[in-house]
């Protein structure tokens, strides 16, 4: 059977196995890449209120829209660590799981009996990922940490806002959402590498780490200058034009990343002159005329529409944008094109909206994702199929209050 040909195809991680001890954001944004990816997510949560997020407002008949984001695709299973019952539970599913992934600080799980060598005795084959603010080492290792603090700890937050003001936050919580893209790389690679080995690996993500990696060519500017980037608000400390410029009715992105596109930007601006102006015809003389070129710019956009700027930078293949709202951006032509929400069924919502996989395989569609599960949905599935217990024990287990 061809690719092309799969009906329900999970996806290229079908029949891998992961056994989820994340909350909040950074863990369960990962497991929900591998999830995504079709491996069988087992979620792991406490007795009570479960995820610490399933709490988090605002809420809609009990179910909360921070819970929803990052667990489509996961199988909930109640299981009280605390006691030596629930404990052998979780060690006997990892020993028939690929993957453990978690996110407590450094030390909880081996206080809790389920660190990294306990678990790689129980099964070598097992690749885990523990994923902490600032990792398993280092004199910051123990220090909590949220989205904001690992921002400004990463020198991202320094580069965010406006040229005299106050720092900003990033919108998105990248901070957090840095282990959702680092820990599935590194779970992958020791994934094919222990098709080699056939041994498992610890795998140590911070997201200061991961931050810091996102620097990019900010970091290469300050090893170059042996100074500090200025923030640059919207704008590009290299590239000019590159920023938001008005318009009549609102303002526009423009987007000027290499010479070619600044012939085109001055064509569509009626000044076809300025593209071999010896004052503006290189990058880095732009540069120094930051303030000139923009206004050359601005006084062009603030005259015109929004639509008709978007008609005109498109017609001269200028890269520009609008500027979309959260709600517009999810319901822009692309965005459906490309199937970015879609629907599914919630065992207590009902039908609900939710953000689609951003990874496709070309001539090999994966079914829309399942719902973010209730509170302890499979526990029953996950003991019955997979440990093999029978309808007794896992009523004693209940009756308990081991799993709920």
């Amino acid at each position: 059977m061809t690719q092309s040909a799969c009906v329900n195809w999970p996806g290229p991680l079908a029949g891998v196995r992961v056994i989820d001890f994340t909350r909040v954001l950074a863990g369960p944004a990962a497991s929900l890449a591998l999830a995504d990816l079709g491996a069988e997510v087992f979620k792991i949560e406490p007795p009570g209120t479960g995820d610490e997020t399933r709490t988090f407002p605002p809420m809609r008949d009990g179910e909360s829209h921070y819970y929803l984001a990052v667990n489509r695709g996961k199988k909930s299973i109640v299981v009280d660590l605390k006691t030596p019952e629930g404990l052998e539970l979780v060690k006997d599913l990892a020993a028939r799981c690929d993957i453990l992934v978690e996110n407590y600080r450094p030390g909880v799980m081996d206080r809790l009996g389920l660190g990294y060598e306990t678990m790689r005795a129980i099964n070598p084959r097992l690749i885990y990922c523990s994923i902490s603010g600032y990792g398993q080492t280092g004199p910051l290792k123990d220090r909590p940490s949220f989205d904001i603090v690992l921002q400004a700890m990463s020198g991202a937050l320094s580069m965010n806002g406006e040229p005299g003001g106050l720092p900003t936050k990033l919108g998105i919580p990248l901070g957090d959402l840095v282990g959702g893209i680092n820990g599935p790389i590194g779970i992958l690679a020791a994934l094919y590498e222990r098709e080699r080995t056939g041994l498992g690996r610890h795998i140590d993500v911070s997201l200061m780490d991961g931050l810091l990696g996102m620097l990019g060519y900010i970091a290469q500017l300050a090893f170059f200058t042996g100074h500090d980037p200025a923030r640059p608000g919207s704008q590009h400390p290299n590239l000019v034009p590159y920023g938001i410029f008005p318009a009549s009715d609102g303002s526009i992105v423009v987007a000027c990343l290499t010479p070619g596109f600044w012939g085109r930007i001055c064509a569509s601006i009626g000044r076809p002159e300025l593209t071999g102006d010896a004052r503006y015809d290189t990058l880095e003389k732009r540069r120094d005329a930051r303030a000139e070129v923009n206004a050359i710019v601005s006084d062009f956009t603030s005259r015109h529409t929004v639509d008709e700027l978007l008609a005109i930078f498109t017609a001269h293949e200028v890269p520009h944008a609008p500027i979309l709202g959260v709600t517009e951006a999810l319901t822009q032509p692309q965005a459906v094109a490309r199937e970015m929400v879609v629907e599914t069924r919630h065992q207590t919502l009902g039908t609900i909206p939710i953000v689609n996989r951003p990874i496709r395989f070309t001539d090999a569609p994966q079914p829309v994702p399942e719902a973010p599960p209730v509170l302890g949905q499979h526990s029953e599935a996950i003991l019955s199929e997979v440990l093999g217990l029978s309808p007794e024990r896992i009523a004693a287990l209940r009756a308990a209050k081991i799993i709920a």
